[in-house]
């Protein structure tokens, strides 16, 4: 017999397989330019599709771990941010056409899936096995918050990313775009596109956000199934979110101090676990206050 929780999981990942085929072969079977209308409703789908699981939780496993989804989910919404100017910047850079920036998104976010999978599983694990990481988990995002504040605007240069460095090295890549293909065959030999360049850029930057999401989550719980949900969720919507979004993220000019503010709040609760539970309610509240604040001001 298959114990309920495995049946929870084994629902979930073909949800998502759902979605994400319903994504790529329904509302974006074509390689188009999304307009803002198009990346609103896809931003309220998405969105709408949260709010009902998130109704399931509470349903299913109670008040507590569906404010536990909700925070996670906020959190990860409000740090993913700024994955959406790192993903403005390189296509940007790269002058990647509208028409073939969802496909990068699609994949990219894709194995972004994978990677927040891994880094939960190791994030929890270590935590079960060694109490006093969440210590070092807390330190790290108080630093990095600081840290985060005294930068401000950060700017990244895609072309000192070590990953792209090292492909550059061992594959051929062509000058030119060729519609939305990631690789092309030249005398006889497979060569890779700039798309695919841009794909790997992205993917590679995306681990680097995960090394902070993650431990910022595992500050409100360590429920394998509510981190990796509330992950999921939020990161689904994120290509929506950016083409809805990608006018006017310069003007979010106090958001990175929000940012910073959060990751600093979260690392203290994480500090302070073991004299003092800071109520998954307040958590909640301080986090949404302090987001809404960064946007009022911006």
């Amino acid at each position: 017999m298959v114990d309920q929780q495995t049946l929870f999981w084994i629902g979930f990942i073909v949800l998502i397989f759902i979605l994400l085929a319903l994504d790529i072969g329904v509302f974006n079977r074509k390689a188009h330019t999304i307009k803002i209308k198009e990346a609103l409703l896809l931003s309220l789908f998405w969105l709408s599709i949260s709010v009902m699981f998130n109704i399931w939780i509470y349903f299913q496993f109670g008040e507590q771990k569906a404010f536990e989804f909700l925070t996670g989910y906020v959190i990860e919404k409000a740090l993913s941010v700024d994955n959406l100017f790192v993903f403005l910047m390189v296509f940007s850079y790269f002058h990647v056409p509208s028409a073939y920036q969802h496909k990068i998104l699609f994949w990219g976010i894709l194995g972004a899936l994978i990677m927040r999978a891994i880094f939960i599983a190791a994030g929890i694990t270590l935590i079960e096995q060694f109490h006093a990481v969440i210590y070092i988990f807390g330190a790290f995002l108080v630093i990095t918050g600081i840290k985060m504040a005294l930068i401000g605007d950060k700017k990244i240069d895609p072309e000192k990313n070590p990953v792209l460095k090292y492909l550059r090295k061992v594959m051929p890549v062509a000058e030119d775009y060729h519609e939305d293909k990631f690789f092309i065959k030249r005398a006889g030999k497979y060569v890779a596109t700039p798309l695919f360049v841009v794909l790997v850029v992205i993917e590679s930057t995306d681990v680097l956000f995960a090394v902070d999401s993650i431990p910022a989550i595992l500050a409100i719980t360590t429920d394998p199934f509510i981190i990796y949900t509330s992950n999921v969720f939020a990161i689904l919507g994120l290509r929506a979110l950016y083409f809805a979004l990608a006018g006017v993220m310069p003007m979010f000019y106090y958001l990175n101090y929000g940012l910073s503010a959060i990751l600093a709040f979260v690392g203290t609760k994480m500090l302070i676990s073991d004299y003092y539970k800071v109520p998954i309610m307040v958590s909640l509240g301080v986090v949404a206050a302090i987001l809404i604040a960064s946007v009022a001001l911006s």
